[in-house]
This record gives structure tokens, sequence and C-alpha cells, in this order.
């Protein structure tokens, strides 16, 4: 949730204060959750609207250019890898690099734009459903396939780069 909450506030310290506060918001409007969606879904909704309140009271901007980051080929469709990255071998070397690997992503995923960070969060590191994301985020489904894939993209890239070396 703090993950989540940091892809709308400046810093840490204020995305802990979200949570806390959505938290506290659940607790106060648990009688009222009526089960239309997900407990999570619901939990997820109150957590983005407090921090884009929260974010947008701190001035907090993002610029990104966006121009070019895109690489084609790497999905199918339907989101999967077209072409998966390498296999690895189960030894200790590559047990390390994978730690190295993981810790990497985490830092590629939290520079990704706000929109692609809070998509690939949702989907990929909370395992909610496209469906999910469009509603927590208010997005359409085609917005959060397009922001998936470019987030999952950049993300390829940090792996490919990790996986040869460099």
């Amino acid at each position: 949730m703090v993950r989540l909450a940091l892809t709308f506030v400046p810093n840490r310290s204020v995305a802990e204060e979200v949570v806390q506060d959505t938290w506290m918001g659940v607790i106060r409007g648990i009688d009222g959750f009526e089960a239309r969606s997900s407990l999570a879904t619901w939990i997820f909704r109150i957590l983005v609207n407090r921090a884009r309140k929260t974010g947008a009271r701190e001035r907090r901007t993002v610029a990104v250019d966006e121009a070019g980051l895109v690489e084609t080929g790497h999905f199918s469709p339907d989101g999967s890898w077209s072409r998966p990255p390498p296999e690895w071998t189960d030894d200790v070397v590559d047990r390390l690099l994978a730690t190295a690997v993981v810790k990497n992503l985490r830092v590629a995923i939290d520079e990704l734009p706000a929109a692609q960070c809070q998509v690939v969060t949702l989907r990929d590191v909370e395992g909610l459903s496209a469906r999910e994301v469009c509603e927590i985020l208010d997005i359409s489904e085609g917005n959060q396939r397009v922001l998936l894939h470019r987030a999952r993209n950049r993300l390829r890239l940090t792996i490919e780069l990790e996986m040869e070396g460099g």
C-alpha cells in the first residue's frame, strides 16, 4: 500500500500517513462495505482516493517524456511475454544475481511514471485483476492495458540489462 501511495505523494513519510489514514477509513467505514467489489478493491480504492487528495494538496507534479520508450514485440496481444527473458539455472551465482535483479527491478518500478507504477504495482505486485485496477484507478480498460504494457516493457529492459551483465 505504501508503494502505491508513493506514486501519488512526494515522499515515504507522507505515503505512510496516507496508508494509516486509509486503514482508519476502512475501520470507520467497514459497516458501509456493500461487497459490490472485493474487499481488497474497496481498500485500494480508499487508498487511491486519499492519496490523490493528499498528493494534490502536496502539489506533486512529475514531467516525463515517454517518447520512444516503448519497445514493440516483447508482448503478445493478451499482455503475456511473446519471448520470455532467458531462463536462469539454479546455482549460487544465479541466486545472487536474482537478488540483485529483484533489487534493481524494485528501483525500476519506483522510477516508472506514476500511472505506470500504479498499474504495474496493482496488477503484478498485488495480483489484482485488470477490472479491479480500472475500478481502483478510475481508468478505462484500454488505458490500463497501455500503461501496463509500457511499464512491463521498461521492466523487461531492466531485466534484460541485468541478465546481459550491463
